[in-house]
């Protein structure tokens, strides 16, 4: 089995021009965004919109910044949202994929900045 692969460091600098403080920088105000509690709280209020919006914002930002495995389940996450789909197994991978990923993210933020 290949090693999951959170955070493409390659294709996130590249995307800032190879300035690896640049994305140090933005992985670290990835950081401070409340898309993950926000989905939560709308999946726990019913707010099935909303939690496609907050998924859908946080599937972007995974997106521009390269964060692989995150990017796969949000889309998977949204799609279930949109399909009217029991979402609450899924919102858990996301969750732990978007915990691991800040993990890794402390890394990259350690190493460039």
């Amino acid at each position: 089995m290949a090693d999951i692969i959170y955070i493409d460091v390659d294709e996130g600098t590249k995307r800032v021009m190879n300035n690896s403080k640049l994305y140090a920088k933005l992985l670290s105000k990835f950081k401070d965004d409340q898309s993950i509690n926000q989905i939560n709280t709308a999946l726990a209020g019913g707010d099935m919109a909303i939690a496609k919006d907050y998924t859908h914002t946080l599937k972007g930002l995974a997106a521009n910044l390269s964060l692989t495995e995150l990017y796969k389940h949000c889309m998977e996450l949204e799609d279930q949202i949109k399909a009217g789909a029991a979402v609450t197994d899924k919102y858990s991978i996301v969750k732990e994929v978007y915990n691991q990923t800040i993990k890794e993210a402390d890394k990259v933020i350690e190493q460039y900045a």
